[in-house]
C-alpha cells in the first residue's frame, strides 16, 4: 500500500469512527411513532375488525387533500376516503387505513419498505384465543421471543397483507423495553422494516435521524422464511434501532434473495403497511429531501402541526410530524 493509499484509508477509518460518536453521542431525532397508514381496499372492514378485536374506536373520517397527496408522491389519493382509528390506551397514536386499489402480485413479508405494525398487549394468549375464527390470517401462534423469553407475541396478517405483530411483556414490566399497554390492547411501539441492504440502511437511518441502532444479527425467521420459500433455519439479518421516547423502536430485516421491489400502481400508496409517521421536535434540523416542502395539513392527526414526507433507501414514505410548542416528548409510558 503506497503512503497516499495509507493516509486515505486512515481518513477513511476516522471519519467513520467520527460519525459512529456522533450518531451515539446525539438524542435520536425521531420521537416516536405518530401514525402507522395502510393502504386499504375496504375501509368498513379495518373499521370493523380493528374495532372488534382490537378494541381500536374511529377517531376522524376524512378525505385526503391534494396537497397531502403530493406531499406522499401519490396524487392519485387525492379525494380518497380516510379512517383514523385509535385505542383509548393511546388515543394519540393512530392506525390509519386509505381507501386504495389491491395492487396485483403483492404479498405480505416478500418485497422491501415497511412490513409490520408491532402492537403492545396485555395477554397475547388471551388475545389470542379471542381471535380464533377472525377474518386476521394467523402466520405466527404465541410464543416466547427467543433472545428475551419473558417477551411473548403472536402474528397476523390483515385485509389488504398487513402483518401485526400482538406482543405482551409477561415479565417484569416496570423495567421491560416495551411500554406499558395500559389496558388489554395499548399502542403501536415498533415499525418493521425490510431492507435490501440493512447495513446501509442502518447507517443512512442513524447519520439522518441520529439514531442508535443495535448489532446487526442473523437469525431464522420462520414467517419470513415461509413466505419467501426458503428454508425455515436459514439464518437472515435483523437490528433495531431505538427513538427518543421509551418503546418506541424500528425493527430492520434483511430479506433471502427471494425477495423482491414492492409493487406499486402508478400515482398510488405503497401496498399493505404504506408510510410511517413520526413525531419530531424540528423539522428543520432534519436534512433530508422532502417530496414537497413542509406544510401544515388539516386533520386530526396532524393538530395543525407542520409535517413533511421523505423515502427511506428502498422508497419507503417516511413521514415527519413537527410536535407542537410545549408538546412532551413522552406521550405515554
Amino acid at each position: 500500500m503506497s503512503a497516499v493509499q495509507r493516509i486515505k484509508s486512515a481518513i477513511s477509518v476516522f471519519t467513520l469512527l467520527w460519525l459512529t460518536s456522533a450518531w451515539s453521542n446525539a438524542a435520536p431525532l425521531l420521537q416516536r411513532f405518530d401514525i402507522a397508514t395502510i393502504a386499504a381496499h375496504d375501509l368498513n372492514w379495518v373499521e370493523t375488525h380493528y374495532g372488534r378485536h382490537f378494541d381500536y374506536q374511529v377517531r376522524e373520517h376524512g378525505v385526503v387533500s391534494r396537497e397531502l397527496a403530493a406531499a406522499w408522491g401519490a396524487p392519485a389519493v387525492a379525494g380518497r376516503r380516510y379512517l383514523l382509528m385509535s385505542p383509548d390506551s393511546a388515543p394519540k397514536v393512530y392506525l390509519r387505513a386509505i381507501e386504495s386499489p389491491q395492487t396485483k402480485g403483492y404479498r405480505a413479508l416478500t418485497s422491501f419498505g415497511w412490513n409490520a405494525i408491532e402492537i403492545v398487549v396485555d395477554d397475547p394468549d388471551v388475545l389470542f384465543e379471542s381471535m380464533r375464527g377472525s377474518p386476521f390470517r394467523v402466520i405466527g401462534e404465541p410464543k416466547p421471543l427467543a433472545t428475551i423469553p419473558t417477551i411473548r407475541a403472536f402474528q397476523v396478517v390483515g385485509n389488504d397483507e398487513e402483518v401485526l405483530y400482538l406482543t405482551a411483556e409477561t415479565g417484569d414490566r416496570a423495567r421491560s423495553v416495551l411500554p406499558d399497554p395500559r389496558g388489554r390492547i395499548g399502542r403501536i411501539f415498533i415499525m418493521v422494516l425490510a431492507a435490501s441492504n440493512p447495513r446501509a440502511t442502518l447507517d443512512w437511518y442513524a447519520e439522518r435521524f441520529a439514531l442508535q441502532p443495535g448489532a446487526l444479527r442473523v437469525r431464522p425467521n420462520p414467517m419470513i422464511n415461509r413466505a419467501q420459500g426458503i428454508e425455515l433455519t436459514t439464518p437472515l439479518p435483523i437490528a433495531t434501532a431505538r427513538l427518543a421516547e421509551h418503546g418506541n423502536l424500528i425493527e430492520f430485516d434483511g430479506y433471502s434473495p427471494n425477495a423482491i421491489v414492492r409493487p406499486m400502481l402508478a400515482g398510488e400508496l405503497p401496498p399493505g403497511v404504506a408510510m410511517t409517521s413520526f413525531a419530531v421536535r424540528d423539522l428543520d434540523a432534519i436534512k433530508v429531501e422532502w417530496i414537497t416542502p413542509p406544510t401544515r395539513p388539516a386533520g386530526m392527526a396532524y393538530a395543525g402541526r407542520r409535517a413533511a414526507t421523505t423515502r427511506g433507501p428502498d422508497g419507503e414514505l417516511i413521514e415527519l410530524i413537527e410536535m407542537a410548542n410545549g408538546e412532551s416528548a413522552l406521550l405515554t409510558p
